[in-house]
């Protein structure tokens, strides 16, 4: 009996049988040739379209349950879809399987092109997936590794102070100030080539003067010490705009759609000033109404009070600053407030930036002291922090000219720093 390949079967006849009594395989397939038998004529007769591969090996599965016999017998055929169709429906006159009576019902014809051409789909989006993923990227992404490499030998150094800057910066009419030489270079990679660097926490000579000859627009990251940076800038330079990244974002990081945006949308040097003085504004009355709540509660804690006064005369050298008054030479409205706002920042892991007035500067996170005070060089009397006075915090307040430094407890002996170290104790 001829056989034909699955590979090469073009549709598969799928028929289910139910037999009122016991049977196996071989009568049903003796009822298959018998009964269908000269019905179709010699060019549809199964025996010879199995002999030439039109028909492959029929398949047959039952399974005999209470006295009953039910299973699906399974047709590959090669034959186009009329002839196919004809030899399935001649299946249906079956009535008889061995001694018992049986139905036969043809469930589909199904058409193994179909599955294969859907596998032919999926496997061609996949492969274009790939191609999309792999192969072109990497072309991109070579280009723009040579474009970001011959901007980046673009860089040049400007000035008596060897500032970084973009190629421009000598011929054009604006220049971007900004803080590092990574932003200047994320500028280059996006086409601005009039971008100059301060390359430091203070202001070089090279910038403000500068500033005298051309319009400069300032472009400050999104965080917490751009104000400080922009405050240093406006008291000895001549700035013209301002801008700045989106918040919590550093220029060197942002990418072209956003410098863009931010430099449509620069801000007049006055408008600045204006949004700067009310942020400061509301900065120090926050501070006002918390001193002043603290002068309400001090009527009931007059016999507190007297006692840690007492205290700290004790702990006098471990708060002796260089030039700086100590701890028992503290004012005591001075005291209240300090005390006042380190309560304010118990649980929140912040810190208040204080001027000589003890007005708020600003408010950081304990995790971005230390980063905000090497960028500044003056302009912090005190900070209060909730956290642990430790010896990096110590020699970066220092650098920075910062007299006090008040938090919830202190890893420095007074021998070890000329900085006054309140802690919580020492406060009251």
């Amino acid at each position: 009996m001829g056989k034909i390949s699955p590979l090469s079967a073009k549709y598969i006849i799928n028929t289910s049988i139910d037999i009122e009594g016991v049977v196996d395989k071989p009568d049903v397939i003796g009822a298959v040739f018998g009964q269908t038998e000269g019905l179709l004529g010699p060019e549809l007769e199964l025996r010879e379209l199995q002999r030439s591969g039109r028909i492959g090996r029929i398949e047959v599965d039952v399974d005999t349950r209470n006295g009953k016999t039910g299973g699906k017998i399974i047709i590959p055929s090669s034959l186009d879809k009329a002839e196919t169709a004809i030899v399935a429906a001649s299946l249906e006159i079956i009535q008889r399987i061995g001694p018992c009576n049986a139905k036969v019902n043809v469930l589909n014809i199904e058409d193994v092109r179909v599955a294969k051409r859907m596998f032919v789909i999926n496997r061609a989006k996949e492969l274009l997936r790939t191609l999309t993923e792999s192969v072109l990227p990497d072309s991109r992404e070579l280009a723009d590794e040579v474009a970001y490499s011959v901007r980046v030998m673009e860089i040049q150094e400007y000035g008596k102070d060897r500032l970084p800057a973009g190629p421009s910066i000598a011929d054009s009419n604006e220049c971007i100030l900004v803080e590092g030489r990574a932003d200047v270079v994320n500028l280059l990679k996006h086409g601005i080539k009039n971008a100059i660097a301060m390359n430091g926490t203070s202001v070089p000579q090279t910038i403000i003067d500068l500033s005298k000859e051309k319009i400069v627009t300032v472009f400050v990251d999104g965080d917490r010490g751009g104000n400080l940076i922009l405050k240093e800038l406006l008291e000895v330079a001549d700035i013209d705009f301002v801008t700045r990244a989106p918040d919590g974002k550093e220029v060197e990081e942002i990418t072209q759609k956003e410098i863009h945006k931010a430099l449509r949308s620069r801000i007049a040097i006055e408008q600045a000033k204006m949004e700067l003085s009310k942020e400061l504004e509301r900065n120090q009355q926050a501070g006002n109404r918390n001193y002043v709540r603290q002068l309400v509660r001090s009527a009931d804690m007059s016999k507190h009070q007297e006692k840690y006064q007492d205290r700290p005369q004790h702990r006098q050298p471990a708060s002796q600053p260089v030039s700086t008054p100590s701890e028992t030479s503290l004012h005591p409205d001075m005291k209240k407030a300090f005390s006042t706002m380190l309560d304010d920042l118990v649980g929140t892991r912040g810190a208040y930036l204080l001027d000589d007035k003890l007005t708020i500067l600003g408010k950081v996170p304990v995790t971005e002291l230390v980063t905000t005070l090497k960028s500044l060089t003056s302009g912090v009397y005190a900070i209060i922090f909730d956290g642990v006075v430790d010896r990096l915090l110590t020699q970066t307040a220092e650098r920075s000219n910062v007299k006090y430094l008040i938090g919830m407890d202190s890893k420095i002996r007074s021998e070890q720093t000329r900085l006054g170290v309140l802690t919580v104790g020492d406060l009251g």
